[in-house]
């Protein structure tokens, strides 16, 4: 099974206005509710594309009660950490004249000591785990290393961790080394020391920590340039096929759900990449915070590998 792990997940409402006017009364759509985060998303996405794979998150008070039963409608096995203070929610809002999305994300709600740990318990508890993924970011009163932690774990499991992150939590997990990162541009400036980085230069520094022992697999997000895939020994990129973009809500976590559940089955680190890239498309095409269809996956896919062969 793979099991993902998300420290700060969140209740994505999504609506639609006809515009968005400043000191205005705007009427909005019916508000669509899904459960988000990184983590959350890679599971409920590796499920679409018929995978295995179950929850562990931190979720309290009603708006929690109400990311479980979101959850539970969408047949995702879960382990719950009861919490003290309220689950997040983030706010999406499509202005339709303009046809743009505004995205509104809330802080991260604190979480105390031992709510943290028992997440870590309770992947340390669980026994058939082939790969754990741990995505999103940090909320309050959980500590930076926090990843560089569940290495150690995922280590001891022979598990294989995936970890998509940011800042001092990225910077602690390629310290410790996991088995696959998955940087944008950005993230992967910082973990080099620059300011930038050209194209020409992402492969040697994704090699180069890969060498140092940051990761066995590099995924590097270049935007609407694609995406990358580095080894010690390979490297291989793929550009998403032009679609019309209905939201990118949830596009990278399907696209690392597409990645993790295309090496479970055996598939190749290529093909494992193509699809990848086919599910993170297959989201653009979902509107609101719906992530990517197997259907549409599987076509995209397809599409993908015609161009390449």
């Amino acid at each position: 099974m793979i099991i993902t792990l998300t420290f700060s997940p969140c209740i994505d409402k999504s609506a639609s206005v006809p515009a968005l006017i400043p000191e205005k009364k705007m009427r909005c759509s019916l508000a669509k509710l899904d459960p988000g985060g990184g983590g959350i998303n890679v599971a409920r996405a590796i499920i679409k594309l018929g995978g295995k794979a179950k929850a562990v998150y931190p979720a309290g008070g009603y708006t929690g009660n109400t990311f479980n039963q979101l959850l539970e409608e969408e047949n995702v096995p879960t382990t719950v950490i009861r919490t003290k203070h309220e689950s997040r929610e983030n706010v999406i809002i499509l202005d339709k004249e303009q046809n743009k999305q505004f995205r509104f994300g809330f802080p991260g709600t604190e979480l105390f000591e031992n709510e943290w740990k028992e997440c870590l318990a309770a992947i340390e508890n669980e026994e058939n785990a082939s790969y754990i993924v741990a995505s999103g970011s940090l909320p309050p009163g959980v500590p930076d290393d926090v990843y560089a932690r569940l290495s150690k774990i995922a280590k001891k499991k022979n598990a294989k961790l995936v970890v998509d992150t940011s800042g001092e939590a990225l910077k602690h997990a390629v310290k410790e080394g996991v088995f696959m990162l998955k940087p944008n541009l950005g993230e992967l400036s910082t973990l080099a020391g620059k300011n930038h980085i050209e194209d020409n230069e992402i492969e040697n520094i994704a090699r180069e920590l890969i060498n140092k022992g940051a990761c066995e697999l590099m995924i590097v997000s270049m935007a609407d340039k694609g995406a990358m895939l580095v080894t010690k020994s390979e490297s291989f990129t793929v550009i998403p096929p032009k679609v019309e973009v209905k939201s990118t809500v949830g596009a990278g976590d399907s696209m690392v759900a597409g990645i993790v559940f295309a090496l479970w089955k055996g598939m190749s680190n290529q093909e494992a990449l193509q699809y990848g890239v086919a599910s993170g498309t297959a989201a653009t095409l979902q509107p609101g915070t719906e992530l990517c269809s197997k259907e549409n996956t599987d076509k995209l896919y397809r599409h993908i590998r015609q161009l390449t062969d």
